[in-house]
């Protein structure tokens, strides 16, 4: 029987490039899973089903809340967003290591359900590093990018929450020590589960009589 994947949530400022981290993960290492949330937004130009979100409407997301079919959910620009539980759990009884990258309201939440979720916070070096990638993207305007930064700003005062913060400034180097503390704490979580089991049991041994 395989042994129980970890779950790690990868949370950091927009810009940060925890999209290209996971991605590199994956392609480097087969028992990473990337857990895929479920939202109440329609879907962007090329987004599909099933890959970058499941798509669903706000009577369909409640119901799953009545079920408590999330590990987490949250309300932000008046969309809904969650976590399914069911694949999350699936995937850690195959021994797989899930990937969950959420916000940091939700990842406090999967934290207080999963207190062995591993917490990993991406930063960029700089500031003005983070500005530049935003800046960018191309994508958005000025007043957009104030907002990004100013909210990467008030995540800043929650960085205590997390148990790893990681610095990306090379994206192939922060995947392989996303990797490292990954397996550092596989091998925690082997070594104390042994060490209970063999304690148990000269426990017994000496003391039921």
């Amino acid at each position: 029987m395989a042994k129980k994947g970890l779950l790690i949530v990868l949370s950091g400022f927009s810009g940060a490039g925890k999209g290209t981290l996971i991605r590199k993960l994956m392609e480097a290492h087969d028992h990473y899973v990337l857990s895929v949330s479920m939202t109440t937004r329609s879907p962007r130009e090329g987004e599909q089903e099933g890959r970058e979100y499941f798509f669903t409407d706000e009577a369909h997301f409640t119901e799953m809340i009545d079920r408590n079919g999330f590990l987490e959910h949250a309300v932000y620009s008046g969309n809904h967003y969650g976590t399914p539980r069911a694949f999350v759990e699936e995937q850690l009884t195959a021994g797989k290591d899930v990937l969950l990258e959420i916000e940091v309201q939700g990842a406090l939440q999967v934290k207080e359900r999963f207190p062995e979720a591993l917490l990993i916070y991406v930063v960029t070096p700089t500031v003005a590093e983070l500005r530049r990638r935003l800046e960018g993207r191309g994508t958005e305007s000025a007043e957009a990018i104030a907002r990004r930064l100013k909210r990467a700003a008030d995540e800043s005062d929650t960085l205590a929450s997390y148990e790893y913060i990681v610095i990306n400034d090379d994206v192939t180097r922060c995947a392989e020590e996303i990797h490292g503390i990954v397996q550092g704490a596989r091998c925690a979580t082997a070594r104390n589960a042994d060490f209970m089991e063999e304690m148990r049991k000269a426990l017994h041994a000496a003391f039921d009589h």
